[in-house]
């Protein structure tokens, strides 16, 4: 069995995913993305770790932003002080997006894990924080067989869920979501674990 393993201590990694920051694209965005038998790990101090996602950030969009992500026998992890694992998702934060955000994620026997304080874990999941979108938010996660943790303090755990934050959205938020045998935790202080679920803020 061939691997793929990425390793990082303080930087950014991306594996198999896009990012855009401070950036003005009139288009769409598209991310196909398929990931099997990998590792992609950030140890350390603010560090990211991106398996098949999308991050957009204080950008300008005029268009769609569709992530079409399979992740299969996977492991997403991110360990210390405000890190972010990130699985098959969108994260659009400080944006102005003028078009549908469309997440298709499909995982399957993978791991998504952040350890620490101040921890993000998110796995097939849209997550929208300080941002305008005029148009649908529409997620389709199928997750099987799959673990998505956070433990420590101040962590977040997303699996297969819509999650909005101080953002103003024209248009419907849809959520369609299949979770099989598959564990979502949060462990320690100020944590959440979200599962197949919108939460808006």
């Amino acid at each position: 069995m061939k691997k793929s393993i990425a390793v990082v201590t303080g930087m950014l990694v991306v594996l198999a995913g896009s990012a855009y920051a401070q950036s003005e694209v009139k288009g769409a965005i598209l991310n196909n993305s398929n990931v099997k038998n990998a590792a992609n790990i950030a140890i350390g101090t603010a560090n990211k770790a991106k398996v098949g996602s999308i991050g957009v950030k204080n950008s300008s969009i005029q268009g769609a932003v569709l992530n079409n992500s399979n992740v299969k026998n996977a492991a997403n992890i991110a360990i210390g002080t405000a890190n972010k694992a990130n699985m098959g998702s969108v994260n659009i934060q400080g944006s102005a997006v003028k078009g549908a955000v469309l997440n298709n994620s499909n995982v399957k026997n993978a791991a998504n894990i952040a350890i620490g304080t101040a921890n993000k874990a998110n796995m097939g999941s849209v997550n929208i924080q300080g941002s305008a979108v005029k148009g649908a938010v529409l997620n389709n996660s199928n997750v099987k067989n799959a673990a998505n943790i956070a433990i420590g303090v101040g962590n977040t755990a997303n699996m297969g869920s819509v999650n909005i934050q101080g953002a103003n959205i024209h248009g419907a938020v849809l959520n369609n979501s299949n979770v099989k045998n598959a564990a979502n935790i949060a462990i320690g202080v100020g944590n959440e674990a979200n599962m197949g679920s919108i939460v808006v803020e």
